[in-house]
């Protein structure tokens, strides 16, 4: 016999209505009896499969994105975007709607109240709120997703599908090695990202194929911010033996990057060469304008949602992707002209 919301009211020692509407999403109830309400379902095996029996719902003709709105660097800009609108593209031609929805823990997790009210059919999850018991929960749900990066835990276990940063560091410090820069210096953010372990390896990588040096410092890490950028880049440049290119993990990086090297009067890309991360939004428009990696953010969210989709209609192998990146050269490096 199938579970219903009352068995599990039952073991939880709540209201049938309660269960429903945790399900649903549309009552302010402790995170403490949501938690136990969650657990419970997943104990007694109510999945959306069953829920689907009971309620009679079928597929509910959408697929959601999970972010976190507080996130602003990773969900307000062009990266972001350009990505749902690849989402969108693939959901319209199925006939699907796009929905995107905040996560945010105080108010309960919005990947379970998706799962269990069945109000999608798949979910496309940023790697930042993977864990290992939500991976758990969805797998033993049978419940499609698709990962939007690359995972820190798991990753031969999940779909999911990244651009491939390695390579990109890889472009980079060919192209200004051709170009006769020999002192290359990285900066970016925390290592703890993966996605920024992965443009370090690149680099490192990279140096040993043009049989470059790796100067002791020469990997900086900041806040992200172009203040903190350009701190870090005057303490290399400051330095006995300073860089003579400088290879920064996205636009503003390489902004502050651009400001220290004008600071102590250095000439780009005479003396100093620039290569940053994203070619969008400004990298053209700088001054001078960026040589850059180009990340295909728009086919990202096309193949996340192709991967998506075929996990909800053929329940297929696993698939992890890397996409290629791409060199823009521009006046930063063009330093043989």
């Amino acid at each position: 016999m199938a579970v219903t919301i009352h068995d599990i009211a039952k073991k939880v020692g709540v209201s049938p209505s309660t269960v429903s509407r945790v399900i649903n999403g549309k009552a302010t109830i402790s995170s403490e009896t949501k938690e136990k309400i969650f657990a419970a379902m997943e104990e007694l095996n109510f999945h959306p499969s069953s829920l689907a029996r009971n309620l009679a719902t079928g597929s509910s003709q959408a697929i959601a994105l999970i972010i976190n709105a507080e996130d602003t660097k990773s969900f307000a800009n062009q990266f972001f975007n350009r990505s749902v609108f690849g989402i969108e593209k693939i959901a319209q031609a199925r006939g699907f709607n796009l929905i995107i929805t905040n996560d945010n823990s105080a108010d309960g997790s919005p990947v379970e109240q998706l799962v269990y009210a069945k109000k999608a059919d798949g979910i496309i999850i940023p790697p930042a709120i993977v864990t290992p018991k939500l991976i758990s929960r969805l797998r033993k749900l049978h419940f499609p997703f698709v990962i939007l990066g690359e995972p820190a835990i798991s990753k031969n276990e999940v779909n999911w599908v990244d651009v491939n940063n390695a390579q990109g560091s890889e472009l980079a410090v060919q192209h200004l090695a051709a170009q006769g820069y020999q002192s290359i210096a990285f900066i970016g953010e925390s290592q703890d990202l993966v996605f920024m372990r992965n443009r370090v390896n690149g680099f490192r990588t990279g140096l040993e194929a043009q049989r470059l040096e790796l100067t002791d410092g020469f990997i900086a890490e900041c806040d992200g911010t172009h203040e903190s950028a350009c701190q870090a880049a005057l303490a290399l440049l400051e330095k006995n033996l300073r860089p003579d290119a400088f290879i920064c993990s996205d636009n503003a990086i390489a902004y502050g990057v651009i400001s220290a090297v004008k600071k102590k009067g250095l000439h780009i890309p005479g003396e100093i060469g620039v290569v940053t991360f994203d070619n969008y939004p400004l990298a053209l428009y700088m001054e001078p304008n960026l040589t850059a990696v180009d990340i295909d953010t728009f086919l990202l969210g096309e193949q996340a949602a192709a991967i998506l989709f075929k996990s909800i209609e053929e329940n297929g192998n696993l698939q992890q992707i890397l996409i290629n990146t791409r060199l823009f050269e521009r006046e930063s490096t063009n330093r043989k002209n």
